[in-house]
């Protein structure tokens, strides 16, 4: 019986997973999202095209591999749909190709979850989360409420008795806030969304996945966001409503934790975040303006500018403990071709200790960032398409970014196209 390998992100989310995926997806038979919502944005480019997925697998554009989108992952019919009407008006029809299967268990995110969480947020006021206000928080509340809808429920004769019971529910909850709404035109969109995905294959995930492994066929499961803001391990409480760890894809798929391969780690050769909470190697200065402009950091899916920084190492170890990374993937490095110094925060100074762990009190005492200064490459690494063509500079903070992380970097993304992608080792 094969195993399912893991891809997720080892920083604040944005580190690319959606290209990587997208290029180790011919050699897997199954393509699984298994957590987040249509939060994410994942990016993919090739042939002089720009997509971004938002719910579906990255590996919808391989012909041979299907795609799930898991039990662990909420829905918003209407994006799915716009996604996909999107997807055949530029010459991909993953549901007519037969490519594409829906989890019965993934729970479905009503217009209803958007007002309370933009309702939410407007309350909070300049303590708010930063939340991209698709209703992903509220509906996994409804989840773990015992609540929520799920996407079996829509061929059930009662579908809709079930809809307006959870509807009166959050418009009893709205009253207590100064909000106001327009269901008509939402509520709307979403029942036609709903007949829509219908007629998109619905699975029991777990069956799947484990039916694949029993045909030793291949399956990676693609994380959404990233580590740092898993809901328990994150940066709480800013930080997303799934478990973004390897964790999260058992529960997530239904699979087994002695089901789990190879663990595929993201990050970027430099760190971003969007929205509120810690963020000790920000630069908010001419620099982190540099590295926001020249790696186009404005969020795939909400346009938001990212916070910009440095690489952080006591996070990274953190996040490739957590999730037990075999291999890593070091993106963007052509973002920081144009240094003459860049830097690496090895350690923090927090309460007058010199620490190279994330502290539990991050959030209300800021650790100060020891930082190591590296020689940049000073190359456009963009053209780069053969290892042998690494500059020497750039292979030494590979080596040095591997020997402290204690775990090999595999892959290499030298600007945003597919083909701009190196096997290192």
């Amino acid at each position: 019986m094969t195993q399912v390998d893991v891809l997720l992100g080892l920083q604040w989310g944005d580190e690319g997973k959606g290209k990587i995926v997208d290029v180790l997806s011919p050699q897997y038979d199954l393509i699984a999202r298994f957590q987040g919502g249509p939060n994410a944005g994942h990016t993919l480019e090739f042939d002089g095209k720009k997509f971004v997925l938002n719910t579906i697998p990255s590996g919808i554009f391989n012909e041979k591999t299907m795609n799930l989108i898991g039990n662990g992952v909420v829905i918003d019919p209407i994006i799915l749909k716009r996604e996909l009407d999107n997807l055949k008006k530029a010459g991909h029809d993953p549901v007519a190709a037969g490519k594409l299967v829906i989890a019965r268990k993934a729970h479905l995110i009503l217009p209803t979850h958007q007002l309370l969480d933009a309702a939410n947020e407007q309350k909070m006021g300049k303590d708010k989360i930063g939340s991209t206000l698709k209703g992903i928080g509220p509906t996994y509340m409804d989840k773990t409420g015992r609540n929520g809808l799920r996407v079996g429920d829509t061929t059930l004769p009662d579908f809709k008795e079930r809809y307006n019971k959870l509807v009166e529910k959050h418009k009893e909850i709205l009253s207590h806030y100064e909000f106001e709404y327009d269901l008509t035109e939402k509520e709307a969109a979403f029942f036609e969304a709903v007949d829509f995905i219908k007629g998109i294959p619905h699975v029991d995930s777990e069956h799947f996945v484990n039916g694949y492994l029993k045909q030793g066929k291949t399956v990676l499961a693609e994380g959404a966001q990233g580590t740092l803001l898993d809901v328990d391990f994150g940066s709480y409480p800013f930080v997303t409503s799934s478990n973004t760890t390897t964790a999260g894809a058992c529960t997530g798929l239904g699979i087994a934790p002695n089901k789990v391969g190879s663990v595929y780690g993201i990050f970027k050769a430099y760190c971003t975040r969007v929205g509120g909470g810690p963020f000790p190697t920000e630069l908010d200065d001419e620099v982190g303006e540099t590295l926001r402009q020249v790696g186009h950091e404005f969020g795939a899916t909400t346009g938001r500018a990212r916070r910009c920084g440095w690489i952080d190492l006591p996070a990274l170890k953190y996040a490739i403990m957590l999730n037990g990374v075999t291999e890593l993937i070091m993106m963007k490095a052509d973002v920081l071709d144009g240094f003459d110094t860049i830097y690496a925060c090895t350690h923090y100074e927090h309460n007058g200790e010199t620490i190279d762990y994330m502290p539990y009190d991050i959030i209300s005492v800021k650790p100060k960032p020891v930082l190591k200064a590296i020689e940049g490459w000073k190359t456009d690494v963009t053209k780069v398409s053969k290892v042998e063509e690494i500059p020497a500079k750039l292979s030494e903070y590979i080596a040095f970014l591997e020997k402290e992380l204690e775990v090999p970097v595999k892959y290499l993304s030298v600007g945003p196209d597919r083909v701009q992608t190196l096997v290192l080792n």
